[in-house]
């Protein structure tokens, strides 16, 4: 990912699952002095990014960040005894929230 895509994502991220018009992340995701030197500069990043399937678009060119599928694998306790301890204490643990792995490409 170059640089203006980075951006583009790291606006976006802030409104996860919403669409986002074109023109506001032309104007918002550069800055205001890459918005006044080119008020378009962000329409064939959006497009690559279509393509290469980092980001949706609708019918009426608003866009949005493609939700990652979750990675269903084993979950590992920290250590015995705080299972241990988790049990005991009679609570339902079932919905815990897990850090996303897709931070660290920024």
């Amino acid at each position: 990912m170059d640089a203006d895509e980075k951006a583009i994502v790291v606006y976006l991220r802030s409104y996860p699952g919403q669409f986002v018009s074109g023109r506001e992340i032309c104007r918002r995701a550069g800055g205001k002095w890459k918005f006044r030197e080119n008020p378009e500069w962000a329409a064939p990043v959006l497009a690559r990014m279509v393509e290469r399937s980092i980001i949706e678009s609708d019918a009426t060119a608003h866009y949005r960040l493609i939700k990652k599928p979750d990675k269903k694998g084993p979950r590992k306790w920290v250590s015995p005894q705080i299972r241990r301890i988790l049990e005991q204490s009679g609570k339902e643990f079932g919905e815990v929230i897990m850090p996303e792995d897709g931070d660290d490409d920024l």
